[in-house]
């Protein structure tokens, strides 16, 4: 049996923390003792530790208490889960450090990159990725309809469309001295507007969240921060202009 602290310790969280999903029902002690001191079996340390896999994948913990909570919950398959998750999310940060450091090569003057090469973060799937979740911030419907609506493309057409997404933002990076506001990077901003449409068509508050969730969201910002530290938070900026701009007529 574990305490409250050794528990904690094992697990790399705080005390508190372990008290807390016990106030909300999430992980309960195994018993607590005359003293009042709570006490954890294996069967609640396999709990934990399947808490803080989705704690990991972003999951609150409202969803995680439901999922659990669940009568045909199994463990095994959860953990099959959090493998291929796990595996898809070191990939991804696989590919995107070997395009931070072909780019910082490239910046160095040691190698050559293509505009491809410097893209190729971008992939088509998280291309898609990146627009279902700014999507469903706002409408699941609008999400499913953007999948089909990129699905129906041929395969050349899909990679037409990339690389017009891939100019836009060289272009917006090679603009950037020229400030937000300038007609060339506002020029720019409705061109990725229009491109929004290959996937959905977003209003103007949508189209800033979108800019938005560039800056705030790591996974994102990283695939910007390999073309110039300050592209996402340059966008955002950008883009708020041209909504204002159409706002106020």
């Amino acid at each position: 049996m574990f305490t409250v602290k050794q528990l904690a310790n094992l697990a790399g969280i705080t005390p508190r923390a372990l008290h807390y999903y016990d106030e909300i029902g999430l992980l309960k002690p195994a018993k607590i003792g005359a003293n009042g001191y709570r006490y954890y079996g294996e069967e609640a340390a396999l709990r934990l530790q399947q808490i803080l896999f989705y704690r990991e994948l972003d999951l609150p913990l409202a969803e995680i208490r439901k999922i659990m909570s669940r009568r045909n919950f199994d463990a095994l398959p959860a953990l099959e889960s959090h493998k291929a998750e796990l595996k898809k999310r070191m990939e991804r940060t696989r590919r995107l450090l070997q395009t931070v450091d072909e780019t910082i090569a490239y910046l160095k003057g040691k190698k050559q990159m293509s505009p491809k090469q410097l893209f190729s973060a971008f992939s088509e799937e998280e291309q898609e990725k990146l627009t279902q979740e700014a999507e469903q911030t706002y409408d699941a419907a609008v999400v499913r309809a953007s999948r089909r609506k990129w699905k129906s493309y041929p395969q050349r057409q899909k990679e037409e469309i990339l690389a017009e997404g891939n100019a836009i933002y060289a272009e917006m990076t090679a603009a950037m001295p020229k400030g937000a506001a300038s007609p060339e990077v506002q020029s720019l901003v409705a061109r990725w507007r229009n491109h929004m449409n290959y996937f959905w068509t977003p209003n103007l508050e949508q189209l800033q969240g979108l800019a938005e969730l560039y800056n705030a969201d790591p996974r994102f910002k990283a695939n910007f921060d390999g073309l110039h530290p300050q592209l996402a938070e340059f966008m955002q900026a950008a883009v708020a202009i041209y909504v204002e701009k159409l706002k106020s007529g």
